[in-house]
């Protein structure tokens, strides 16, 4: 059964592991992290969910307090869909073995030839951009064109279609009459592009992408089903050694990067938070200690375990396990082809989903503000700087305990199963012939 599962799952996770454009898209938006979680600090500083402390600040420092830290955050929320555009191109054309630079100034460029340049105000038209064209609802238009735009750079540039400069001349000059034809193509296609969206009823490709995918695929990617579903597979990947998250987030993770987007611009404007399934609910209360909820797997261990091959690997996992790194739980336990601890492992990051899915929808705990926390934020303080309540922090804690009881009977059979092999072992060691000494 099981050589049956890897000989159909391996070909499977291994086609989307390698797919440059899965790739790309995981590589593009994590050239975007940094900037989004550094940015994430002095929105967290700004709005810290302390009760009076805005308040506070502002009496201190003046009604621009809330500003100066605005004023960092909004220089990268404003404009993610932009920057999508440039990171995913760098990484495509890199992973096609083009000038990544150049990549990513055509992605640039042609973003640009199709971001609308007018508002209407009243009955005057006005030659302005609105962010909201370069920020999270441009960010599908962006992954498009960033695609596009590489594809067709990579299609001229195969062909040989390049100006070519005699010996002798600087390599960066040559470099830049190379780029000459292929950019001139991809300007001119999205140029004839967005000609023809005026012609429409939608008037720009911002607004067809945005209504006929952008919104649909959200609604669908953020549900409860999906979440789920990204879990078990999340989780199921692992038990054959494949990093799971590493194959889900290819496909999941601009949908959650554009709510997670769309719940930090409604906490900025202080407004309802549009959606409960985010990047901060995968990361923070779904899975504690890593993927399947390791942590209180390493609670059990130091709980009741008696075995000397599970109590040493508990102190060399619990340290990097509270900060959310469990391969040495992974490898080391093992889980990989486990039969006995799988069960839990894929059981607890699905129930954890489920239970905070509901509770949240319930209005009984605070939703997440959208802050990007970095992933090894430790649960309980995550929970509540994640949703800005105490209620946040209390669900990581339920689940925590709720993941212990799970673990509990699985890890005491398994170390039982351990205690025999290391008994055993010892006595073969003291099986000394003495007739031979």
């Amino acid at each position: 059964m099981q050589k049956k599962f890897e000989k159909v799952l391996m070909p499977v996770a291994s086609k989307l592991g390698n797919n440059v454009v899965l790739m790309s898209l995981r590589d593009g938006f994590l050239i975007i992290t940094p900037l989004i979680i550094v940015t994430s600090i002095f929105l967290l500083i700004g709005n810290f969910p302390i009760p009076g402390w805005s308040e506070f600040w502002i009496k201190v420092c003046g009604p621009q307090f809330p500003d100066w830290f605005s004023a960092v955050s909004n220089s990268v929320f404003s404009f993610t869909g932009i920057l999508s555009a440039i990171a995913i191109a760098y990484a495509y054309g890199k992973n096609r073995g083009l000038d990544p630079i150049q990549s990513g100034m055509v992605s640039f460029i042609s973003f640009l030839i199709l971001t609308p340049t007018s508002i209407v105000l009243g009955k005057k038209t006005v030659s302005a951009v609105e962010t909201q064209f370069l920020g999270p609802n441009g960010i599908f238009l962006g992954i498009i064109i960033a695609l596009i735009s590489v594809e067709i750079y990579r299609f001229a540039i195969k062909r040989n279609w390049t100006i070519k400069m005699p010996d002798g001349v600087p390599p960066a000059v040559t470099k830049s009459f190379d780029a000459l034809i292929p950019s001139a193509l991809v300007v001119v296609f999205f140029f004839l592009i967005r000609i023809l969206f005026s012609l429409t009823s939608f008037h720009t490709a911002y607004n067809f992408i945005y209504t006929i995918l952008q919104t649909p695929l959200k609604h669908v990617g953020i549900s409860l089903p999906s979440v789920l579903l990204y879990n078990f597979l999340a989780s199921f990947f692992w038990f054959f050694g494949i990093n799971g998250p590493s194959i889900t987030n290819s496909v999941w993770q601009p949908i959650f990067f554009v709510s997670t987007q769309d719940n930090l611009k409604a906490f900025q404007n202080h407004a309802s938070l549009p959606h409960i399934y985010t990047q901060p609910f995968i990361d923070l209360f779904t899975t504690y200690g890593g993927g399947g909820s390791t942590l209180a797997l390493l609670i059990v261990v130091f709980a009741i375990c008696k075995s000397k091959r599970l109590l040493e690997l508990g102190k060399l996992a619990i340290l990097p396990g509270i900060f959310g790194i469990n391969e040495p739980v992974i490898f080391g336990l093992p889980v990989v082809l486990n039969p006995v601890i799988v069960i839990p492992f894929i059981l607890c990051p699905v129930l954890n989903t489920l239970i905070s899915g509901i509770v949240m929808n319930l209005g009984w705990v605070a939703w997440t503000n959208g802050v990007q926390l970095p992933w090894t934020t430790p649960p309980i303080i995550s929970g509540w700087l994640a949703t800005g309540s105490w209620t946040g922090s209390a669900l990581q804690i339920v689940e925590i305990i709720l993941n212990i009881l799970i673990y509990y009977p699985f890890v005491k059979m398994l170390d039982k199963q351990y205690l025999k092999e290391e008994k055993a072992a010892a006595e073969k060691d003291l099986d000394i012939d003495f007739s031979e000494v």
